[in-house]
């Protein structure tokens, strides 16, 4: 293990010979410090679980305690995978005991400056956390999502697979997959089409999409009409995650193209 010497390392510690430990930082008890994971200066991690090829800036918090009134001390934690990069000044808590003990980042993920994950959250493979993005507590957010700048997503909610929150946008709802969303209280805005094409989403599928938006929210169908309606003729699994996800969102319910919307905003494919 490559620490400098001014680190300070708890006992407890569990560092891969590898991994590279930078000046002043602070590495608390209960911690697990993945192959070649790099560790910036002044960093703080404690309680936490980090995987592989993991590399965490300068100033941030990783794994601290919930910002939550209930916290009383309890043992919990939080769990990352490998490949993550984590930018100066970004805090990520770890869980609660009322939200099940953990905080859950995957793999690949680009959390820029100043960004906060609160407890309880579960962030997929593949996120992009734009510039001081707040999630609030208990929110999951789906595999190659991005959060654009100081957008922020209140507590329990969900961000589908592959959607985009526009800057500056407040989302109190839950967000479809593949969807983008803008504003303040903020609403839906069409497919994510520049998303869904780099992930090599098929053609196909994005037309199936296309059409399932207009049948959900130009049509003029009640939703428990529009569903069944998109049940029939044996939808594509894009269509059918957009019929689970809407039939798993609790009674907050989820993000909606703005009042009088009359066509779905289309940009070339």
């Amino acid at each position: 293990m490559a620490a400098h010497p001014t680190a300070i390392i708890d006992p407890s510690a569990r560092i891969d010979p590898s991994a590279e430990i930078g000046p002043y930082a602070i590495i608390g008890p209960d911690t697990v410090v993945g192959p070649r994971t790099k560790i910036g200066a002044h960093a703080v991690v404690e309680h936490a679980t980090l995987g592989a090829d993991n590399a965490l800036h300068p100033g941030c918090y990783v794994g601290t305690p919930p910002q939550d009134l209930k916290y009383a001390g309890e043992k919990t934690r939080l769990v990352m995978g490998d490949k993550n990069t984590v930018r100066e000044c970004v805090t990520i808590n770890r869980g609660t005991a009322q939200g099940g003990g953990l905080t859950r980042i995957g793999s690949g993920c680009l959390f820029m400056a100043c960004s906060h994950i609160a407890h309880d959250c579960v962030v997929g493979d593949g996120v992009i956390v734009v510039n001081a993005v707040l999630l609030a507590g208990h929110v999951h957010v789906g595999d190659y999502a991005v959060l654009g700048g100081m957008s922020a997503v209140h507590q329990h909610n969900r961000i589908g697979r592959l959607a985009m929150l526009g800057g500056g946008s407040m989302n109190g709802l839950d967000v479809l997959p593949f969807a983008t969303t803008q504003g303040d209280r903020a609403t839906m805005r069409g497919l994510n089409l520049l998303g869904l094409r780099r992930a090599g989403v098929p053609r196909e599928s994005v037309s199936a999409l296309k059409a399932a938006y207009r049948t959900l929210f130009l049509s003029g169908l009640s939703q428990a009409d529009a569903i069944a309606q998109l049940k029939t003729g044996n939808p594509c699994k894009e269509v059918r995650e957009w019929i689970d996800f809407i039939e798993a969102t609790g009674k907050r319910g989820f993000t909606r193209p703005a009042a009088g919307a009359t066509e779905l905003e289309e940009a070339s494919l």
